[in-house]
Protein backbone atom coordinates (compact mmCIF):
# COMPACT_ATOMS: atom_id res chain seq x y z
CA UNK A 1 0.00 0.00 0.00
CA UNK A 2 1.51 3.26 -1.19
CA UNK A 3 1.42 6.45 1.41
CA UNK A 4 2.90 9.59 1.17
CA UNK A 5 3.22 11.57 4.38
CA UNK A 6 3.73 15.63 4.05
CA UNK A 7 5.22 17.27 6.78
CA UNK A 8 6.74 20.87 7.04
CA UNK A 9 4.04 23.30 7.04
CA UNK A 10 3.31 26.28 8.78
CA UNK A 11 3.24 29.92 8.90
CA UNK A 12 6.06 32.27 7.69
CA UNK A 13 5.85 36.50 7.03
CA UNK A 14 6.18 36.95 3.44
CA UNK A 15 9.91 36.78 2.69
CA UNK A 16 10.68 33.84 4.27
CA UNK A 17 11.62 29.93 3.96
CA UNK A 18 10.38 26.47 4.29
CA UNK A 19 10.64 23.06 3.25
CA UNK A 20 8.10 20.63 2.70
CA UNK A 21 9.16 16.71 3.19
CA UNK A 22 7.10 14.10 1.61
CA UNK A 23 8.69 10.83 3.08
CA UNK A 24 6.77 8.05 0.83
CA UNK A 25 6.04 4.19 1.82
CA UNK A 26 5.44 1.19 -0.49
CA UNK A 27 6.59 3.30 -3.51
CA UNK A 28 10.22 3.44 -4.42
CA UNK A 29 10.56 7.64 -5.13
CA UNK A 30 14.14 6.81 -7.31
CA UNK A 31 11.92 4.63 -10.61
CA UNK A 32 9.40 7.11 -10.20
CA UNK A 33 7.94 11.01 -10.94
CA UNK A 34 7.15 12.88 -8.00
CA UNK A 35 6.01 16.43 -7.62
CA UNK A 36 4.33 19.08 -5.64
CA UNK A 37 0.54 20.54 -5.90
CA UNK A 38 -0.99 23.44 -4.40
CA UNK A 39 -4.47 24.25 -3.70
CA UNK A 40 -5.76 27.61 -2.43
CA UNK A 41 -9.07 28.53 -0.69
CA UNK A 42 -11.99 28.63 -3.45
CA UNK A 43 -9.25 27.74 -6.20
CA UNK A 44 -8.67 24.53 -7.83
CA UNK A 45 -5.49 22.67 -7.19
CA UNK A 46 -2.40 23.27 -9.06
CA UNK A 47 1.13 21.81 -10.02
CA UNK A 48 3.68 23.56 -8.27
CA UNK A 49 6.89 21.28 -9.41
CA UNK A 50 7.73 17.95 -10.00
CA UNK A 51 10.94 15.70 -10.49
CA UNK A 52 11.05 12.93 -13.10
CA UNK A 53 13.43 9.84 -12.79
CA UNK A 54 15.28 11.63 -15.41
CA UNK A 55 15.83 15.02 -16.89
CA UNK A 56 15.45 18.50 -15.30
CA UNK A 57 13.30 19.23 -12.31
CA UNK A 58 9.76 21.30 -13.89
CA UNK A 59 8.33 24.43 -12.19
CA UNK A 60 5.40 26.71 -12.60
CA UNK A 61 5.76 30.05 -13.82
CA UNK A 62 4.65 31.19 -10.69
CA UNK A 63 7.30 29.44 -8.27
CA UNK A 64 10.14 29.39 -10.67
CA UNK A 65 13.80 30.98 -9.09
CA UNK A 66 12.33 30.89 -5.70
CA UNK A 67 11.15 27.21 -5.01
CA UNK A 68 13.46 24.16 -5.31
CA UNK A 69 12.00 20.40 -6.03
CA UNK A 70 14.56 17.50 -4.91
CA UNK A 71 14.53 14.09 -3.53
CA UNK A 72 16.92 11.90 -1.73
CA UNK A 73 16.46 8.67 -2.46
CA UNK A 74 18.10 6.58 -0.07
CA UNK A 75 15.48 8.25 1.93
CA UNK A 76 12.21 7.37 -0.23
CA UNK A 77 11.83 11.38 0.64
CA UNK A 78 10.61 14.70 -2.12
CA UNK A 79 11.56 17.77 -0.40
CA UNK A 80 10.22 21.47 -1.79
CA UNK A 81 12.53 24.41 -0.72
CA UNK A 82 10.66 27.90 -0.53
CA UNK A 83 12.34 30.60 -0.43
CA UNK A 84 11.05 34.23 -0.93
CA UNK A 85 7.84 32.84 0.26
CA UNK A 86 4.82 35.49 -0.83
CA UNK A 87 1.17 35.99 0.84
CA UNK A 88 -0.16 34.43 -3.12
CA UNK A 89 1.69 31.11 -1.93
CA UNK A 90 -0.72 30.27 0.96
CA UNK A 91 -2.16 26.95 -0.11
CA UNK A 92 -2.68 23.04 1.26
CA UNK A 93 0.85 21.84 -0.39
CA UNK A 94 0.36 18.37 -1.79
CA UNK A 95 2.65 15.67 -2.74
CA UNK A 96 1.91 13.18 -5.60
CA UNK A 97 3.87 9.98 -6.95
CA UNK A 98 3.12 8.27 -10.15
CA UNK A 99 4.02 4.91 -10.66
CA UNK A 100 6.60 3.04 -12.26
CA UNK A 101 7.01 3.33 -15.84
CA UNK A 102 3.73 5.78 -15.90
CA UNK A 103 5.68 8.79 -16.42
CA UNK A 104 3.89 12.01 -14.41
CA UNK A 105 0.80 10.48 -14.38
CA UNK A 106 0.28 11.05 -10.79
CA UNK A 107 -1.90 8.54 -9.03
CA UNK A 108 -0.64 8.81 -5.38
CA UNK A 109 -1.34 11.63 -2.94
CA UNK A 110 -0.57 12.77 0.48
CA UNK A 111 -3.05 13.98 3.61
CA UNK A 112 -1.84 18.05 2.30
CA UNK A 113 0.09 20.45 4.70
CA UNK A 114 -0.80 23.79 5.36
CA UNK A 115 1.34 26.90 4.04
CA UNK A 116 0.73 30.32 4.89
CA UNK A 117 2.01 33.49 4.27
CA UNK A 118 1.31 36.48 6.08
CA UNK A 119 2.28 40.19 4.22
Amino acid sequence: QVQLVESGGGSVQAGGSLRLSCVASGFTSSSSCMGWFRQAPGKEREWVAHIARVGTPGYADSVKGRFTISKDNAKNTLYLQMDSLKPEDTAIYYCAGAPVLAGCAFRYWGQGSQVTVSS
